[in-house]
């Protein structure tokens, strides 16, 4: 997945988005910016289980 975070000028000053592909979600400052990532980043890497699929008890 192609995960950029850049700053960006608008009329109310500088804001900072994370764009995902075609998505963009934009924030208040780069440090929302980032930890929005990295809890993005944990989730798509997190094990996930298919409907109809059954997790095996380990």
């Amino acid at each position: 997945m192609d995960i950029q975070v850049c700053a960006v000028k608008g009329p109310l000053g500088t804001c900072w988005q994370v764009r995902l592909g075609k998505h963009q979600v934009s924030f208040r400052n780069e440090d929302e910016a980032r930890q929005f990532v990295a809890t993005l980043q944990v989730r798509v890497q997190a094990p996930h289980t298919l409907p109809g699929e059954r997790r095996l008890a380990g």
